[in-house]
């Protein structure tokens, strides 16, 4: 019988591997669709790229590849990056950092060498952002002036960032983090860990504080059905060290995500409060579903397989 984290993956991978085009901007479905279409094109390299590095990689995001390597090498997709004028830097960045190997590279190239210098320094970024521009540019291979993380951890989410109490005024449902500090932990240790492949370097009580405040933060996200933030949770875990299965809060996220995932694999949506009606229309449906799904199949295909040695 397969386990929790395979029936997650078999589920997600096939809802997601059913909806490409929707990934794909360029399509009748997405241009339809009101969904932030170049960043579900990079979530969906993500995906891939993280998967491809596993020791036994999914045959079923095969046709996903396939459409990663296409829309890579089109001088239409870095132009969409300029919609999202906040984005379009970081877009930028993310999609030269995930570009698939044996590519024709030139447009690659192209929106590197439009990225602004000033991007590339810590003036004015916050720890977390430092973080996230120091992953992307190492991956790239692009030069940058952002310290290195042995003197940004100690100012990161992870280890800055303090629990709410119970009865604290500025605690949302009891929540020990807001939703956008939450989602700060949660990605800093995607960066400091590369999604699983390397240990994000804490140690000792910053390591002891980042599994309780993860462990605070899943606990909660059980309670309310928060499957998004559940699922990117249970990554952290595993980049932390822990084998999620074993912790009480792991095993008890994954058993909500199994509860959320619907026959046809796709989890509804962030959360229950904001689930997708299974009437809605098919863009509505994808722009609800497609992160949850997606993250989901990322964190039980890295959670499942080795650790690299």
């Amino acid at each position: 019988m397969s386990s929790p984290l395979e029936r997650l993956s078999a589920g997600a991978l096939g809802w997601l591997g059913g909806n490409l085009d929707h990934f794909d901007p360029f399509s009748a479905s997405a241009r339809s669709a009101t969904h932030g279409k170049a960043k579900a094109a990079l979530e969906l390299a993500l995906l891939c790229h993280c998967a491809a590095r596993l020791a036994d990689p999914p045959e079923a995001l095969g046709e996903a590849g396939a459409l990663v390597r296409k829309l890579w090498q089109d001088p239409d997709l870095p132009r969409l990056f300029a919609d999202v004028p906040k984005y379009a830097s970081t877009y930028g960045l993310i999609y030269a950092a995930l570009a698939p190997d044996a590519i024709d590279a030139t447009q690659v190239r192209a929106t590197l060498a439009r990225l602004d210098p000033e991007f590339l320094s810590p003036r004015g970024k916050s720890p977390y952002q430092r973080i996230e521009i120091r992953h992307y540019a190492d991956k790239a291979g692009v030069g940058h002036t952002i310290e290195p993380y042995a003197e940004l951890l100690p100012h990161s989410p992870l280890v800055a960032f303090r629990a709410a109490e119970p009865g604290d005024a500025t605690s949302q449902d009891g929540a020990p983090l807001t939703g956008p500090q939450a989602y700060a932990v949660t990605h800093t240790a995607f960066y400091l860990g590369d999604f699983g492949r390397t240990a994000p370097g804490l140690d000792g009580g910053a390591l002891a504080h980042a599994r309780d405040l993860v462990d605070r933060l899943l606990r909660h996200c059980v309670e309310h059905d928060r499957w998004d933030l559940a699922a990117e949770l249970v990554l952290t875990q595993f980049i932390l060290g822990s084998e999620p299965l074993d912790t009480p809060s792991g095993a008890a996220a994954v058993e909500c995500l199994v509860r959320a995932q619907r026959p046809d694999g796709a989890i509804p949506g962030r959360s229950a409060a904001l689930t997708a009606h299974p009437s809605a229309p098919d863009g509505e449906f994808f722009r609800k579903a497609y992160h949850t799904t997606l993250v989901t199949a990322l964190m039980a295909l890295i959670v499942s397989s080795p650790r690299p040695s």
